[in-house]
């Protein structure tokens, strides 16, 4: 088994941005692999599942030492996730074979980047007009049935892609629960991501293309940069993250749906121009940061930075 060196440092700089924003972890690291390592698609896919069902666990526990996980809205998401997330698997293999499958695969999974880079986009939005977020768990109202299906269709895109536990649930949740702190947010999808993952991964290593030395090469990058990710991500400015988050999911998506150099480049300085005269819009309107206004970075929540939930920024005081 050989130890891929260019993708551990790869896989550690992706994981850097996971352990800061809480998001991103298949949506970068599977087209990392394919487009920087010409990782075959499925492989990719099955080899980060593999390596998240690993990782996964130890940002959950942290979050459950600090209290802000929502077991009954973890119950229901996964009751449709898990099973959603294996039989993901089997409609990726149903595509067909070889050359087929492959090229299948990387196209659901530009699809599901897009969708990726429009969850981000419509948490900015949501995060600009939501309620004052709520610092009891106990007093979130879970909705039993909306709650199942973001689930259900969350599992089917990861068994798929892989991409969706931290960025498509987290924007679903967002919208069905404004309520939720970002801390509370991330901390409750990361936990119901752990079966999710685990469950397509299990899919993977029975019908999909798992391999062994890219998911130690993945897991022995990951596992520090995750760490040290989390560890900084009390100083990081959140909202510049997500925007360059944004831009590296559109370019990689644009890729794997095949379009070319120049257009990417058109349409990706089209998409920035646009950002940046919105984010200028609204702060001109709201004089507020575009992000999750008044709550906590969601990496720093996943990284235990020790910044209390309702303390006053220094421009409040």
């Amino acid at each position: 088994m050989g130890i891929d060196i260019p993708l551990v440092i790869g896989s550690f700089f992706v994981a850097i941005v996971v352990g800061l924003t809480g998001m991103g972890g298949g949506a970068l690291m599977t087209p990392m692999m394919m487009l920087f390592f010409n990782v075959p698609p499925l492989a990719a896919v099955s080899s980060d599942l593999v390596a998240s069902a690993v990782m996964k666990p130890v940002g959950g526990v942290v979050h459950m030492r600090r209290g802000t996980v929502n077991l009954r809205l973890v119950g229901w998401l996964c009751a449709g996730s898990v099973p959603a997330a294996f039989s993901g698997v089997l409609i990726a293999r149903a595509f067909g074979d070889g050359e087929q499958v492959q090229q299948t695969v990387k196209y659901a999974l530009g699809v599901a980047l897009l969708l990726a880079v429009a969850g981000l986009v419509a948490k900015a939005w949501l995060a600009r007009h939501e309620g004052p977020a709520s610092a009891d768990l106990g007093e979130i109202s879970v909705r039993p049935i909306p709650t199942l299906l973001v689930g259900m269709v969350g599992g089917v895109v990861v068994g798929i892609s892989s991409v969706g536990s931290g960025s498509l649930i987290i924007v679903a949740l967002l919208a069905l629960y404004p309520a939720l702190r970002a801390n509370q947010l991330v901390g409750t999808d990361l936990v119901q991501a752990v079966p999710l993952v685990a469950s397509a991964a299990l899919g993977h290593l029975f019908f999909g293309d798992f391999q062994l030395d890219l998911t130690t090469s993945l897991l022995i990058g990951s596992i520090p940069g995750v760490y040290l990710g989390a560890r900084i991500s009390s100083r990081a400015p959140g909202g510049v993250i997500r925007a360059l988050l944004a831009v590296v999911l559109l370019a990689s998506a644009l890729k794997l749906l095949g379009v070319g150099n120049a257009a990417t480049l058109w349409i990706l300085g089209g998409a920035t121009a646009a950002g940046a005269a919105g984010w200028s819009l609204l702060r001109h309107r709201g004089g507020a940061q575009v992000g999750v206004a008044g709550e906590l970075p969601e990496g720093a929540a996943a990284g235990g930075s020790g910044v209390e939930p309702g303390v006053p920024s220094r421009g409040a005081r």
